[in-house]
């Protein structure tokens, strides 16, 4: 898929402004984005301020994470027309699971329900 490909080989640091402004629309903030990042991949915040700087592609920043959550895959629903759980390409659907967790967290969704925590009552 074309479009795919242009996304698979855009800057990380070209596609995280976008993703920042999204958030930032809705009121959440850079370290919440940032959190969510971390949660999903494994990379701490040293590692992705790195990679948002350097020439990773965006592929490369998820076919490197150093530590995928594996609690990402409860992440359910439809992202630009896609179920992400349906997603057959682990790559792509890592994209998307940021795609979900970006667009709930800009929806007004609480951060632990966000990360699939369980919140203690």
């Amino acid at each position: 898929m074309k479009n795919r490909d242009k996304i698979y080989n855009m800057r990380c640091g070209d596609a995280y402004p976008y993703l920042l402004a999204k958030m930032e629309k809705k009121g959440r903030t850079k370290a919440e984005l940032d959190k969510a990042i971390r949660w999903l991949t494994g990379y701490t915040q040293r590692q992705l301020t790195a990679r948002l700087k350097n020439d990773t592609t965006y592929e490369a920043f998820f076919t490197q994470a150093p530590d995928p959550n594996p609690a990402r895959e409860l992440i359910t629903g439809v992202i630009c027309g896609e179920r992400v759980e349906d997603i057959e390409d682990p790559t792509w659907q890592d994209m998307r699971y940021l795609d979900k967790l970006v667009d709930e967290l800009a929806r007004g969704k609480a951060m632990d329900k966000v990360l699939r925590r369980e919140v203690p009552a």
